[in-house]
């Protein structure tokens, strides 16, 4: 029976025996976990052993599209990156926009399966229904815009667009936050670059001219008509559009919510003086990542002179700019887009990569680095110079670099002396720029977070308490955040498990979460999904598939020995800011995080005392076989 809606084939590519072979998607499973995240936790958790090395051969990495990744869906320009992370030895998910996820399926795959480790470097080439090893001699060591310049020289004769996903020298190195490229679209938190790099995989290049049929064209056709006009009328698409998402840097700052000098405060005061600077000096021009986007959040930035002198290139959206200004208090935004640069030459995430200069710097000040292990260099607050040039040590594992690519926790552990005090991470990952002395719905995303402490997957929960977001979840339980103080504790927990289900659809549908704010909701995504594959899907099953893949997520890293235990936030983050406009404000710290994990693990029906999902609920999600 045909699978409407996807390509419906994966493609399981053994890099130690150095076969492709391409194989049915199960339509059952794609009927119960849809496809993205949800159909990789199917396999990452059938497939992987407990325990296996995260860097070693046993470990699979998983490219996978939804039955919405499609140049035509508001944010149909996705592909999700999953595996046992490296970093925090838990599940991995990465998204990367771009044209690859879309392309994936136009060469007749959803998912492409990589296992196994090759002696030599290899590249793979999927195109028109197959898949072939080749030779990757002449990549190695080449950083991912040369990467990038070689394989579509070299495949260009084949006609049509080329796609290239590569690694930089970061992944090669084996850096535990390196990141898998899209040229400068990244795939990078959780250290999924390091996985490839440990298989010996330099890159994959996909092509075709194939086409993914759906059920009813018509019906798709107006889902999607329907779709696109609420999010072209937002004014949220607009400002993106126009501003991209450092266009947050000054209300962000404002509100508390842009964690500065390493986490000591969530404010500095200077958000709106560096964005200024950018608009006015660095910003060419707005870029969307995948063809046929309708909003075009990303910036095309350079820096035209000076010691930070940098290319025209795809970067300095919110994340990168602020952990290379306010975690470091630099004020220079030309060495922050330079940073951001180096970062997606060299295959980093930018946000581990600004967390790990901030830790080197706060170290150094205390006096657990020395001028001999950074080959010079003095870290101090602000340095621009010394900023970009960890960059560099860490990307090339070069002095102190070797230290700092194994990720926060791990340095922290292995310097010892109190640096864990200045290593702020759940669960391995370091965090984003986001602080949740903002608002506690993000505390409580942080510490329940399937892969750490992640501001975005499943949602940014200071947009529920600050910008009073609810993207259509009022529908499936969560309440109105109008009605709500951000400071209140109480219920949020059980809001954060509501719209987790709901934001995580994305990521399973294959699409890009930011139409979501610009006004997508579950019953969107429902109306295309159902005229993709024919099936009859409402918004309430859709959130019902959400809450079985956070679950099934959930399960894979109770099996690595999660528990409650994993469940918190780091000890700084807890603390009142030392400095900034929030200082005195005994409000905006979490008071009482054990109750509010209390409703987390009530709404979920996960056992208080464990963190696991009851056996009533898994039944009642139809997991039951998962934990046989």
């Amino acid at each position: 029976m045909k699978l409407w809606g996807y390509a419906g084939r994966l493609l399981r590519v053994n890099l130690t025996t150095g076969t492709c072979v391409a194989e049915a998607l199960d339509s059952d499973v794609a009927r119960r976990m849809l496809g993205g995240v949800g159909y990789a936790a199917h396999i990452l958790y059938t497939e992987l052993a407990p325990g296996i090395d995260p860097l070693g051969p046993e470990n699979k990495l998983v490219f996978s599209t939804g039955p919405l990744t499609d140049n035509r869906v508001p944010g149909g320009g996705s592909v999700m990156a999953c595996f046992k992370s490296p970093l925090t030895g838990l599940w991995g998910q990465s998204r990367c926009g771009g044209d690859f996820g879309p392309d994936l399926r136009r060469a007749g795959f959803d998912l492409v399966v990589v296992e196994g480790r090759s002696e030599k470097p290899l590249w793979l080439e999927v195109a028109d229904g197959q898949g072939a090893l080749r030779d990757g001699s002449e990549l190695v060591g080449l950083d991912v815009y040369a990467k990038d310049d070689l394989l579509k020289a070299r495949c260009k004769d084949g006609g049509g667009r080329v796609g290239v996903m590569c690694i930089g020298p970061a992944g090669e190195s084996l850096v535990r936050f390196a990141s898998i490229m899209y040229r400068d679209r990244a795939a990078g938190r959780a250290g999924g670059g390091a996985v490839m790099g440990s298989k010996n995989l330099l890159a994959v290049v996909v092509r075709g001219a194939g086409r993914v049929e759906q059920a009813d064209p018509k019906a798709f056709a107006d889902s999607l008509r329907e779709s696109m006009k609420v999010v072209r009328t937002s004014d949220v698409c607009q400002g993106f559009h126009r501003f991209g998402t450092v266009g947050d840097l000054p209300a962000n700052d404002a509100d508390g919510d842009w964690p500065s000098k390493n986490w000591q405060s969530n404010s500095w005061g200077e958000g709106a003086a560096l964005f200024d600077a950018f608009q006015e000096r660095h910003f060419l021009q707005p870029h969307a990542c995948y063809t046929g986007c309708p909003v075009g959040c990303g910036r095309i930035a350079h820096v035209a002179e000076g010691p930070f002198a940098t290319p025209a290139h795809e970067g300095s959206e919110y994340e990168t700019i602020s952990v290379f200004t306010a975690y470091t208090l630099n004020r220079r935004m030309d060495a922050a887009v330079h940073c951001g640069y180096l970062c997606n030459r060299y295959g980093l995430d930018t946000i581990s990569a600004g967390a790990l200069v901030a830790f080197a710097m706060e170290c150094f000040e205390h006096g657990l680095l020395h001028k001999d292990d950074l080959l010079g260099v003095e870290p101090r607050w602000g340095d621009a110079q010394a900023m970009a040039a960890l960059v560099e040590m860490i990307a090339h594992r070069r002095g102190i670099g070797r230290l700092l690519g194994e990720g926060v926790r791990r340095a922290a552990q292995a310097l010892g002396r109190g640096a864990e005090a200045f290593a702020v991470h759940v669960k391995g990952l370091e965090g984003p720029a986001h602080d949740p002395r903002s608002g506690k719905a993000l505390g409580v995303t942080y510490a329940t977070g399937n892969r750490g402490m992640c501001h975005i997957q499943p949602l940014e929960g200071m947009a529920f308490d600050r910008a009073k977001l609810d993207w259509g979840m009022q529908d499936y339980g969560a309440r109105d955040p109008n009605t709500l103080d951000r400071w209140d504790e109480q219920g949020k927990g059980r809001d954060v498990a509501i719209l987790q289900d709901g934001l995580c659809l994305p990521d399973i549908l294959g699409t890009c979460k930011f139409m979501s704010y610009a006004g997508l909701t579950p019953g969107h995504w429902a109306s295309m999904l159902s005229a993709a594959c024919g099936w009859q899907v409402d918004g309430k099953e859709l959130v019902r598939a959400g809450e079985r893949v956070n679950n099934l997520q959930r399960l894979f890293n109770i099996r690595e020995g999660v528990g409650r235990k994993d469940d918190g936030l780091p000890d700084r983050v807890l603390e009142s800011p030392r400095f900034g406009s929030y200082q005195d404000e005994e409000r905006c710290v979490i008071h009482d995080l054990d109750a509010l994990l209390n409703e987390y693990y009530d709404e979920r029906q996960w056992e208080r005392e464990t963190g696991k999902p009851a056996a009533a609920k898994l039944k009642e999600l139809g997991l039951e076989d998962y934990v046989r």
